[in-house]
Order: C-alpha cells, then structure tokens, then sequence
C-alpha cells in the first residue's frame, strides 16, 4: 500500500513564532501591543491586516519583536508598512550584493547642511548607486529632526537602497505617516468570474444582492471577503512549486498580483518581494 503523504499548510504567523522560539498566540499578542508607533493601536488590525504584516516581516527578514519593521494601521483600513533605521541597514546587509555604503554631507558657506550624499555598493556592478537627498525638501517639524545630520544621513540610505536593491512597498516613519493618512490601503478584491455558459450574467444590487440581467435575485452574495494574507501564501505556495524560471513566471502570471492589487504599492510590493526570493532559490537574481 502506497503511502499517502500530506503537508500541514501553517500560518506565516506561526512560522515566524518558531523561528524567535514564542508560541503562536503569544507571539502575535507580543507584536501586536508593539508593532505600532505611540498613539497607534496595533492590536486593532484585522487579522488579514495582521497577516498581511507578518508577511511583510517574513519576506524581508525582519525582527518585528525589535521593531525592525512595524505597522502603521492606515486611514480606511489596511496597513502601511514601515522600517525603522535598524530595518534598513539590516535589510541592506543581509543583501547577498551589498559590497557597503559610504555618505557625503554638502553644507553652504556659513556651516549649515545642506544635503547628504550616499553611495551604495554592489557586488555585481562595477560602480555605486549615488543618490543625494535635500535638507530642503526632507526635513519635519519633528523631535528627531533636531539631529539633521542624523536624519538625513538615514534619507539618503534608504532612498539608496530602494535604488540599489529594488525594496519596494515599504518605507520610513515619515512616508508612513503621510501615505497612512491620506490613502486608503485595503485590498481590492479581484473582478468576480464570468458566469459559465448558459447561466445569465449577475450583478450586485444597491442592496447587496446578486441579481440577474433579467431581474431574478440569486440570495446572498457569491464572493467570499478577500483576505491578502491568504492569497500572498497561496502565491509564495505556488512559486515554490516552481523548478526553473520559466514555471515560476507561469505561476506569476496564473497568479497575477500586479493586477489583482492594481493600484495598490504596498501590496504591489509585497508580491514583489516574494517573486524576488523565489528567483533567488532558483538561481535567477
């Protein structure tokens, strides 16, 4: 008789747990009273909010217990995700290409600073990603900024990075802060499928309702609510079924999240991020 073997799907949640050695439910009760910024309740996200986060944190191997990486819960739902200082430079140096990093600060002829410059070193290219960040345009009337050589210095790291390495979908306190209060976040729920054949078309009514072209109403509403966290492990499950470059962007494509969170960079970005380290299993990045 022929064994039949199964594999227990887990929660990203849990799989970060064991990795710090926590069990699952004290983890996320952990990260959820400090994943936030002061005046920020973390504890009130969704779970697809919360799942959505943890998935952030696995992808780029960030520690959310030290706040690596935390969740600013954004106006109308979802979460913008943002990397402290620490995040970056981790982020940077755990990179497989990064040959280092150096800064230039420019100040006008009276001492005052006026920009910072980093150049950001790749294995593979034979010269630096240089980006120069403003004081102009990046400082805030905010306690930290009382240190601007600080501040900036870690502008011009991360927008180096960005650019060296391609990080996407998260950001730095400030843009989180912005990007939190002005957007809305939430997932967009992919278009319902066409009907098969010989069913009349459907649409939803003001009230909710399924309703044929003709008028009869179909009782209740046929879409399940679209949960991101569920849908970025079903990606990263089908990605990691992939042998070779070729099956992977089929599975991409089959998949197609740059579509299904049109619109949505945070989201966009997460996707992104699990493409990029299935290549890097492959051997293609």
């Amino acid at each position: 008789m022929n064994a039949i073997t199964t594999t227990e799907r887990r929660s990203v949640t849990a799989v970060l747990a064991e990795k710090y050695n926590m069990d699952a439910a004290a983890f996320e009760l952990t990260v959820r009273e400090t994943c936030s910024p002061k005046g920020r309740d973390a504890r009130a996200l969704t779970k697809a909010e919360f799942g959505a986060f943890m998935v952030v944190a696995n992808e780029y191997g960030l520690n959310p217990l030290t706040k690596e990486i935390y969740a600013f819960p954004a106006k109308g739902g979802g979460i913008v995700p943002v990397l402290s200082i620490d995040g970056w430079v981790s982020l940077v140096n755990s990179h497989g290409q990064c040959d280092g990093f150096e800064f230039e600060m420019e100040h006008d002829e009276k001492g005052g600073l006026v920009s910072c410059t980093c150049k950001m070193y790749r294995k593979d290219r034979a010269g630096p990603v240089v980006v120069t960040e403003y004081l102009d345009e990046c400082v805030r009337p905010t306690e930290p900024w009382k240190m601007k050589h600080r501040m900036l210095r870690h502008k011009a790291m991360i927008q180096a990075a960005r650019y060296a390495f391609g990080f996407s979908g998260i950001y730095d306190e400030d843009e989180g802060a912005t990007i939190a209060e002005m957007r809305d976040v939430t997932p967009k729920a992919p278009p319902p499928p066409p009907p098969p054949p010989g069913e009349e078309p459907a649409h939803k009514s003001m009230d909710g309702e399924i309703v044929t072209d003709d008028g009869e109403i179909i009782e209740g509403d046929a879409q399940e609510p679209f949960d991101a966290s569920d849908f970025f492990e079903e990606l990263e499950a089908d990605l990691l079924t992939a042998e070779d470059l070729e099956s992977l962007e089929e599975a991409w494509a089959a998949r197609d999240p740059l579509a299904v969170f049109d619109g949505d960079d945070v989201n966009q970005g997460i996707a992104l991020a699990i493409k990029n380290r299935a290549e890097k299993r492959i051997g293609g990045a």
